[in-house]
Formats: structure tokens, sequence, C-alpha cells
């Protein structure tokens, strides 16, 4: 048996829309986008993660970049292993034919079977002897140290790239949810799309991303105002490369659309929580993980739209994938949270 466990690889995965942690013996061992670059030619993958995001909409025609999760799901199968795989290679272990590898993987809560299955078949692919996979809510609540076994309400709300759960969680279960496919893919889209009607100029992906770091927020009255941020694209009129500037009040302008529709869906969340629920949550109030909980504001705005305290996580890009690792680390523990296949 102890053979056995030495030559047992474990692995905690956040198989994230926009990028992907691995957690290995409690430490964050990857944390890369969740990309890939592709030879069109021979389908040969040439990059995974930041290199082949450094080629993303700066590619030629032999080469495409594919983001193999869409809304959190994985939408391209045969990617999604190269991703998987690509990842698991940059720990630097050499892997022998004989270890056995034991992966948790996270997935949205409002995953279908056929979605579910798709997971434990990559998983499958990369030589897993043992699967499990546990919802995005109940990880982010284990990372941020919520008891999650305690008879106590506590609402998570985890802002991703691809989807945003909210999810009411007590005595280890999931008491109610909501999941929407609004989150930081749909936000870049905003911004995107803002810069064309209001600057007439193009932006792309990555630059959209950036103008979310710098100068992303979820309201125009903020403490700590960011400066100005430069932003380089293309005027729309005359195809000249051009630069305008833009700040935290025109995001909080494109972005407001998108971050009512999660509001609602947090309303609808709490609208569905049973009454003893609600009362703890009075009390405790709102946890914020994800990427998008550091839009500047959010949590101001949304504790005035809810009348409840809303705090946001410490490290809450890490939160899920922390609470990955616990899973894993205590799988016997929190088996009842996970769905699990082995072979």
């Amino acid at each position: 048996m102890k053979f056995f466990k030495f030559f047992t690889q474990e692995l905690a995965i956040d198989l994230g829309t926009a990028n992907t942690l691995i957690i290995q013996n409690d430490k964050v061992v990857v944390d890369e986008p969740s990309i890939v670059a592709v030879n069109r030619n021979t389908n040969e993958v040439i990059a995974v993660g930041n290199r082949a995001m450094q080629m993303h909409e700066k590619t030629h025609d032999n080469i495409k970049t594919i983001k193999p999760l869409k809304d959190g799901v994985i939408a391209d199968f045969q990617t999604a292993e190269a991703l998987i795989q690509g990842l698991i290679g940059m720990i630097g272990e050499k892997r022998r034919f004989f270890t056995h590898l034991r992966m948790v993987i996270c997935i949205p809560s409002g995953i279908t079977e056929v979605e579910k299955r798709a997971v434990f078949d990559s998983a499958d692919h990369v030589d897993s002897k043992e699967t499990y996979l546990i919802h995005e809510p109940m990880a982010a609540a284990l990372g941020i140290g919520l008891d999650v076994e305690e008879p106590i309400g506590n609402m998570v709300v985890d802002i991703g790239g691809g989807t945003t759960e909210i999810a009411v969680i007590a005595l280890s279960g999931i008491v109610t949810d909501q999941s929407i496919r609004i989150a930081g893919d749909e936000f870049s889209n905003d911004i995107i799309d803002y810069m064309k009607r209001k600057h007439n100029i193009l932006i792309g992906e990555r630059t959209a991303e950036q103008i979310k770091i710098n100068v992303g927020a979820a309201m125009a009255e903020i403490d700590d105002a960011p400066p100005k941020y430069a932003v380089n694209g293309r005027d729309m009129l005359t195809g000249i490369p051009k630069q305008i500037f833009t700040n935290h009040v025109e995001v909080a302008e494109a972005l407001d659309k998108s971050i009512s529709k999660i509001e609602e869906a947090v309303l609808k969340a709490l609208e569905d929580t049973p009454p003893e629920l609600s009362s703890d949550i009075f009390r405790t109030g709102i946890y914020l993980t994800g990427g998008g909980a550091l839009l500047r504001g959010l949590d101001k705005r949304m504790a005035a739209r809810t009348k409840l305290s809303v705090h946001v996580a410490e490290d809450p890009l890490r939160a899920v994938a922390r609470g990955t690792g616990l899973a894993l680390k205590n799988s016997h523990r929190y088996s009842f949270l996970m769905d699990r296949k082995s072979i």
C-alpha cells in the first residue's frame, strides 16, 4: 500500500474559461490561460497557456489559437485534452507509466450531465485513474475558509471567466443556486463594443482584458480612482492605428448592463432561499470570489442593491483553486461533496 501511495500523483484543477490553475501538495504549480495554439495544416499543438496567449489575435494563416472552454464548460473536446495534458506537463515531474493519477476538477453548478461526461472523458484521456468533480461555489466556499458542514447559510458569488455561480450553502450542500453565463468574457465584449461606439476604435480581447485590470470598475463613484489608461487600437474610420484614453467611469458605463444581470441573479437566489437561511445570510453577508470580484466598487454596488454586507475574498482569483486543493487533500472528509469516477 505504501508503495502504491508513493507513486500516486494528486492534482487539483480549476479548469476555468479564462485561466486554469493546478495545485499539487498545497501549492499552485500551474497558473496559465486556458488557450491552445495549433498548426492548421497538421493539427499539431504548438503551445499552451501563456505562450499560446502571446500568439492570440496575432497569428497568420498557418496557426490558430483555440479557447476550448466556453461558458465554463468544454466546447472543444480534443483541444481541451491537449490543454490539460500540456498544463500537467508543465509541472516538471516525469510521469511514469505506473503513476496513479488522482484529480479533482471543479465544474459550474449549472453543468449538464453531457457536459459533466465531457470533463470525465477528458480526464480519462490524460490517464487519470481517479477523477472527482466538485461544484465551483462549493470549492470557492472551502477556499475562503467557510465551514460548509455547519447548519449555517452562506452565500457565495463566484464571478469567473465564463460563468457567474451564485449559491447558498449549508450542511455540506447547495440549497439554492443560480448559474448565469455572464462573467469576465462578457465584460470584455462589453468593453470592446463600448470602445467601438464611443471612440470609433477597434480593440482586441487582450486589450479589453488589460482595460478591465487597469481601470475596471462597477460604479463611477469609487475610492482611490485609478489614473486614465492609454488604449491602442485601429481607427474604424481611417484604418490607421490610434491611441485614446479611457477611465473607470467609462468602463463602469460599459459594464453596467452585465453587472445588473448578475445582481438580478443574486436577488433571484435570495428570493429562493428558505427563511431560516435568509436570516443567516443577513448576519454573514455575501462573499465575492473569482476574477470579477476584483472590479473596483463591485462590493459597494452589490451591497447597495441587496442591502446586505458584501465581502471580497482574500485573493479571489485563487479561491476556487484553493478550495479544490482542500477537497483533494481531504477527499475522505469531503467525498459527499464530489462526483467520482474511478477505473
